[in-house]
């Protein structure tokens, strides 16, 4: 059966969640990884209320011994790293360990899954590796000037990747996240700027995990690398 591994889980009404739901839906037995084992849980209980296969693996994305037993054995035909790690902070209240961890959370744990995900995917001589990106991944605006430099160094990340294994048959692609995406964590942190967005306002997480899948189902003569996903209200 083919499989698919989405990396960066967290509640059901999250991206993660919404990308492994997408995924099962295709047929495909999807393997959820992230930090917490209740909301794992709970996704893989809902891939499975709906006829799909799931399992699931608790993971820090930035410990490289975890990142490579994890893809141990597998074989998947489509990989995604959609870890966040996110922080509103100005830049002389930055210290020094905290624009590291930023920078652990996002660019080395994104290259550890993408090398590993490489290295489970060329012996098939195909399959799909795509980056979660974000507004920051192009922008380094305060007070996310710490987290933007994560961004962007992830976005180079998937940009070398795509360059050194596209000709071996990775589909290697960067989705730009360029606004606020509709879920539990908008909602409960920001619920007076969600209702003034209203309608269509913000990123529906269906309609990004649509977008996530088409990528994925290209023809490698015309393979996007990079899409920027917005709602029609965002200005860019």
């Amino acid at each position: 059966m083919a499989s698919a591994v989405v990396i960066g889980v967290g509640p059901e009404a999250g991206l993660g969640a919404a990308l492994a739901r997408r995924f099962a839906r295709e047929g495909l037995d999807v393997l959820v990884a992230g930090r917490s084992q209740d909301k794992l849980d709970a996704v893989v209980a809902a891939i499975r209320a709906e006829g799909g296969t799931a399992g699931a693996a608790v993971l820090d994305a930035s410990d490289e011994p975890a990142v490579t037993a994890l893809f141990a054995g597998l074989a998947p035909e489509l990989v995604v790293f959609n870890v966040g790690g996110n922080l509103a902070r100005p830049a002389l209240d930055i210290d020094g360990a905290t624009f590291e961890r930023l920078w652990r959370q996002n660019a080395l744990a994104g290259f550890l899954v993408g090398r590993e995900a490489v290295r489970a995917l060329l012996p098939q001589g195909r399959g799909t590796l795509l980056f979660t990106g974000a507004t920051a991944s192009l922008k380094a605006r305060p007070p996310f000037t710490a987290f933007a430099s994560a961004k962007a160094a992830l976005r180079a990340v998937a940009q070398g990747l795509a360059r050194e294994f596209g000709p071996q048959g990775i589909h290697v692609a960067h989705v730009v996240i360029d606004g606020v995406i509709g879920g539990d964590y908008a909602r409960d942190n920001f619920p007076d700027f969600v209702r003034h967005k209203g309608e269509d306002g913000l990123l529906a997480l269906d309609d990004i995990a649509d977008a996530y899948w088409a990528l994925h189902r290209q023809r490698p003569s015309a393979w996007t690398h990079e899409l920027d996903l917005r709602p029609f209200k965002e200005g860019f």
